[in-house]
């Protein structure tokens, strides 16, 4: 019984120590699937997330960055003269996705409503030829972390074409040429 009870306790160890975790996202898709796969880095990526509008006629664009480093020197760079509090809200928030004009407020309101104030009708950030914003973002996020930094977008399968298309014009209009489309894994068969 006792070396049983070793090799449970070695195992659970094992476990516990290789096991990774999926980081909450605010921002729901669900990606169209696809059958290739290609995995994307873990570090050193930023992630751009395409929601559609409850009228499923026009989009919503939220950020992710993986490096807190990286969010403090893009928020500096784009929105300018932070607090230290709001400049610890922005690096500590998973996803971002305000216009700058509005992003001071959603950076003031409490750490526990700030997921939920993503889903109102005002948040994303603007990506359209009259009000780009969009392209500053990546452009600071791009200076800030180099060029080992990757881009991928994750756009959910309702979201219309125009839209995505919005977001890859504006990363073409900054040379960002390269950058992943995240999907979900399906069977070659179906």
């Amino acid at each position: 019984m006792t070396p049983m009870s070793d090799v449970m306790v070695l195992l659970l160890t094992f476990f516990m120590l290789t096991a990774t975790f999926v980081k909450e996202e605010p921002v729901k898709v669900v990606t169209p699937g696809s059958v290739s796969e290609i995995k994307i880095p873990e570090s050193n990526l930023l992630t751009i997330f395409v929601r559609p509008n409850a009228d499923n006629q026009s989009g919503k664009v939220f950020m992710t960055m993986d490096s807190k480093e990286v969010l403090g020197q893009m928020a500096d760079k784009v929105l300018g003269t932070l607090t230290p509090d709001e400049r610890k809200a922005f690096q500590l928030a998973p996803t971002f996705g305000y216009s700058k004009d509005l992003m001071k407020s959603w950076l003031d309101a409490p750490a526990e409503n700030r997921n939920s104030l993503l889903q109102k009708a005002e948040a994303g950030i603007p990506c359209d030829s009259a009000n780009d914003q969009l392209k500053e973002w990546v452009q600071a996020a791009r200076d800030a972390a180099g060029d080992n930094m990757r881009i991928a977008i994750k756009a959910d399968q309702k979201t219309p074409y125009a839209v995505i298309k919005n977001v890859m014009n504006s990363l073409r209009s900054i040379h960002e040429n390269r950058y992943n489309l995240i999907t979900s894994l399906k069977n070659g068969e179906d």
